[in-house]
Order: structure tokens, then C-alpha cells, then sequence
């Protein structure tokens, strides 16, 4: 199974499980990190996640995953965590959720001299992140952004 199709079957999976248990799910990933292979599925909840929500999803879906169609996969590790208040934003849905947030955009290579930048969500439109830098507004493509996170101030 490839990696696309397996977040898709594990949204389809999550997303019942995690209307039971008052909780949203923010986003999926299947990734290699150190050598380890892990299935990260990523929760909110307005007000915050707890541990006792990460565990419900994480003791529902566990044996889900033992079904037939994931026997091709690698060795892995579920994890199941709280989206948390610097989260990433990856889909259009987070994005125009976040417009008027302190944001830091990260590149795959320095734009004006740095890897990264941080300013007010301001936009997105097809992949295109508007940033408000102190009264000048930047749009960077989505081929140079390697990552955006919600900043907190705290």
C-alpha cells in the first residue's frame, strides 16, 4: 500500500472515531524519522486535547490497523498527539482557519537571504501563502515553502 492511500484509509478510519470521542482530526502522516517508520495521527479539540482523547483514538484505531489490507506495511509506531499551539498548517481548510495569525514560513532554500520568515497569515489561494510583514505583504509560492507553523505568543 502506498503511503497516500494509507493516510486516506486511516482518515476514513479516524474520522468517526474521532467525531465519538469530541475531538477533530487535524491531520495524518506515514513518514521515516531516525529509522523508525511512524503513523502520526494529529488531534484538536477547541480548549485543547488530553491524554485521555489521544489514548481513546489510539486504543480504537489500534486494532483497525491489524486488518488484512495493512499487512504490506513496513514495522511502524502509531502515535496519536495533540495538533498543539505551534501546529502545522498543511491544508487549505488550516490555512483560511488561521487568516490574522502569527505564522513562520520555512523554505527549501533562502529567499532574500533566509531560511525563514515569520509574519501575519494575510492569504491563501492555490498553494500561495500571503504574509503581512510589518505593513508590506509577501506572497511566497508553494514550490519554495517547505513548512508553515502557527507561532505562539505566550
Amino acid at each position: 500500500m502506498q503511503a497516500k492511500e494509507l493516510i486516506r484509509r486511516v482518515e476514513e478510519m479516524a474520522l468517526p472515531l474521532c467525531a465519538a470521542n469530541g475531538v477533530s482530526l487535524w491531520d495524518v502522516e506515514f513518514e521515516k524519522e531516525g529509522g523508525i517508520q511512524l503513523l502520526t495521527i494529529t488531534i484538536d479539540r477547541d480548549g485543547g486535547v488530553d491524554i485521555s482523547q489521544c489514548e481513546a483514538i489510539s486504543r480504537a484505531i489500534d486494532p483497525m490497523l491489524d486488518a488484512r489490507e495493512f499487512d504490506s506495511l513496513p514495522s511502524y509506531t502509531l502515535c496519536v498527539s495533540s495538533a498543539g499551539l505551534e501546529r502545522r498548517l498543511k491544508k487549505p481548510a488550516h490555512f483560511e482557519a488561521f487568516i490574522g495569525s502569527k505564522v513562520e514560513v520555512r523554505f527549501y532554500r533562502p529567499i532574500d537571504g533566509a531560511k525563514a520568515v515569520q509574519g501575519t497569515l494575510a492569504g491563501y489561494d492555490g498553494g500561495c501563502i500571503t504574509l503581512d510583514q510589518g505593513g508590506v505583504l509577501r506572497i511566497y509560492e508553494p514550490g519554495d515553502v517547505a513548512a508553515c507553523r502557527l507561532v505562539a505568543d505566550i
